[in-house]
């Protein structure tokens, strides 16, 4: 189970990698217009806005690699952590911007959150 719990927390990671790039760096391209399916006006209007909530996304990522690589205790505590602020993050999307935010972002985080869990007890 170990090796379950740090596949879907690198995944997890891997997600908000991916939102990082797409927000921070894409948001205003083609490519990011599909990902947040704003046409090109809003896209340039709400940019600032993205690379904002793309460096969240980062962190959050940043935070999850920090936990697969740190020893216990510290690493079981970060990835708890970080995945705890994945599912509140997209519990809170999923009420707020866009309810396809529970799927994409809280449930693979709930899913790596609860091998975690299962996988130290």
């Amino acid at each position: 189970m170990p090796l379950t719990a740090d596949i879907l927390v690198a995944l997890v990671a891997l997600l908000h990698a991916y939102i990082l790039v797409m927000e921070m760096f894409l948001w205003e391209k083609a490519t990011g217009r599909r990902f947040s399916g704003f046409d090109a006006k809003t896209a340039r209007d709400t940019a600032a806005m993205a690379a904002n909530q793309g460096l969240y996304n980062g962190f959050l990522a940043a935070g999850l690699v920090w936990g697969l690589i740190a020893d216990d205790p510290t690493g079981f505590a970060a990835q708890v952590f970080f995945l705890s602020c994945v599912v509140i993050a997209g519990f809170y999307g999923a009420v707020t911007a866009n309810r396809r935010i529970l799927f994409a972002q809280a449930l693979p985080g709930a899913l790596a959150l609860s091998a975690v869990l299962v996988a130290h007890y």
